[in-house]
């Protein structure tokens, strides 16, 4: 499949000329129009999350999130050998504890800006996802990794804690005796290691995983857009309640969606055996 990103225009040309940190990328093929690349793009650091890289990732997913065109997020790094190695640590250890407390919401807004994007987002790795880096994979929905990635959370072993969404998020995605044993360890795990915790959605050959979280993304974006939001929005919100409450929600994001027109849309092009034209309302 075709994923090659449109050509920037001449002001896009003029501040690609200064280190973007990170990038958004929009296609031009019909498969990946509704798709948005978020390219982390700090290569001589490994995506290392520094203050600047961190307002980065903030700002494009706000970015992402405020456009109604986009209905699949694709989490990519420009370093074939790493996705992101976590917190630039060269940085913090300049920090006075001062200097760390004023980070702190900056960072959180970067991790809570992909965790809190209102359509599906695939986070693809090849290569190193530590720590941090870890935690911007599990902010996703899906995580397709490449077989030689390794991930983990090793916080403890420099003295900190996973501090991104890692605690929370992992425990949820696979147990808490799992996750327990994987933070409390510090451990790196392979791929297959993290695909069978279930920490880790598919794995696929080395250096495809870009590849084939595009093309999942293009299946997933052929979809309603206003079905896809309120999909996820019901997840999301229905996950840590009782089942009686996440009915509740469900029913709720049930009603934002059966009487919008992609709702009318998806009926009508099924009893005329077409492909639906999404109004995306």
């Amino acid at each position: 499949m075709p994923s090659t990103p449109t050509a920037p225009d001449a002001a896009a040309s003029e501040r690609a000329q200064q280190p973007a940190l990170v990038r958004v990328e929009r296609f031009e093929t019909p498969e990946l129009a509704h798709v948005a690349e978020i390219v982390l793009d700090r290569p001589e650091a490994m995506n290392a999350v520094s203050t600047a890289m961190a307002r980065a990732i903030a700002a494009a997913t706000a970015q992402v999130a405020a456009d109604e065109s986009v209905r699949c997020v694709v989490l990519t790094s420009s370093h074939g050998k790493a996705f992101c190695v976590g917190a630039d640590l060269k940085e913090r250890n300049s920090f006075t504890d001062a200097d760390l407390m004023a980070q702190r919401p900056v960072a959180r807004a970067a991790y809570g800006g992909v965790l809190g994007l209102p359509v599906p987002a695939i986070a693809a790795v090849d290569g190193f996802a530590l720590g941090g880096g870890f935690e911007l994979a599990l902010s996703c929905d899906v995580v397709v990794a490449g077989e030689g990635a390794t991930v983990g959370l090793p916080e403890v072993g420099v003295g900190v804690i996973p501090g991104g969404g890692g605690t929370q998020l992992l425990v949820r995605r696979v147990g808490w005796s799992r996750a327990a044993r994987a933070i409390f360890s510090a451990a790196r795990m392979p791929a297959r290691e993290a695909f069978e915790l279930g920490a880790v959605d598919e794995v696929v050959p080395t250096g495809s995983a870009r590849d084939r979280a595009l093309e999942l993304a293009a299946t997933i974006a052929a979809n309603s857009p206003v079905g896809l939001r309120s999909a996820k929005r019901a997840m999301r919100l229905g996950a840590d309640v009782d089942l009686a409450a996440g009915l509740e929600i469900e029913d709720a994001c049930w009603r934002a969606t059966a009487f919008s027109g992609d709702r009318r849309e998806g009926v009508a092009a099924f009893a005329e055996k077409r492909r639906p034209v999404w109004p995306g309302r």
